[in-house]
C-alpha cells in the first residue's frame, strides 16, 4: 500500500479527500502546517476540530502547533497580490519536505476539495516542488466531492470555518469598500 502525506488545512476538508483517497487504496497520513490561519483563536479552532476528526477516522496526523503569524506575514507583506500564491507555496512547500522525510510515496493537499482555492495554481506548484524533491505530487480534483463534505461536516457538526483562513481572506469577508467614501466623509464633516 502506498503512503501518501495530505496537507491538511481543517477538518470540514478533510473528509472527502481522505475518504478518496482511501478508495485508491492509499495509507494516509495527515500534515496540520498553516502559517496563514489568523488570528489564533480561528487556528486554534481549527486545530482542534482536525484533530477530533483524525481521531474518529484513525488518520494520523503531524501536527505543527506553533502559531506562525510572523513568518506568514514577512512572506506576504507587500506581496498581498500574491498573497495565495506564497501560502499555498508555504504549506506545499512543508508537506514535500516532510513526505521526503518520512518517506512517503506522494503529497497533496485538501486545498483540492475547494470550490473556492486557485486549482491550476496549487497543481503548478505542488508539481514544481514535486521535481525539487524528489517526491510525486498527486494532483487530484476533489471538487465534486465538496458538497457531500460540507453536508458531512454539519451532520457531525464540525466546526465550519466562514474564510480561507488568512487576516486578507477574512476581511474581503466582511469589508467591501463604498465608491466615493472619502468624499461622503468631507460632505459630513461641512454639515457639522
Amino acid at each position: 500500500m502506498k503512503k501518501i502525506l495530505l496537507h491538511t488545512c481543517c477538518g470540514p476538508c478533510t473528509i472527502y479527500p481522505l475518504a478518496k483517497l482511501r478508495q485508491q487504496e492509499f495509507e494516509v497520513y495527515g500534515l496540520f502546517y498553516n502559517p496563514n490561519i489568523h488570528p489564533y483563536t480561528e487556528f486554534q479552532k481549527r486545530l482542534d476540530q482536525l484533530a477530533q476528526y483524525a481521531g474518529q477516522q484513525n488518520l494520523k496526523v503531524i501536527f505543527d502547533d506553533t502559531y506562525r503569524l510572523e513568518e506568514y506575514l514577512q512572506e506576504v507583506v507587500h506581496r498581498e497580490a500574491r498573497r495565495c500564491q506564497i501560502c499555498y507555496y508555504m504549506r506545499l512547500k512543508k508537506a514535500a519536505q516532510m513526505a521526503k522525510k518520512g518517506k512517503f510515496d506522494a503529497f497533496s493537499t485538501t486545498l483540492l476539495v475547494s470550490p473556492f482555492q486557485k486549482h491550476d495554481l496549487i497543481r503548478q506548484l505542488g508539481e514544481s516542488l514535486a521535481e525539487q524533491y524528489g517526491i510525486p505530487f498527486h494532483y487530484e480534483d476533489f471538487r465534486p466531492g465538496f458538497p457531500e463534505a460540507v453536508a458531512k461536516s454539519k451532520e457531525l457538526e464540525m466546526y465550519r470555518q466562514q474564510y480561507c483562513g488568512c487576516i486578507f481572506s477574512e476581511r474581503d469577508r466582511y469589508y467591501r469598500p463604498r465608491r466615493n467614501a472619502v468624499n461622503k466623509v468631507v460632505e459630513k464633516n461641512d454639515t457639522l
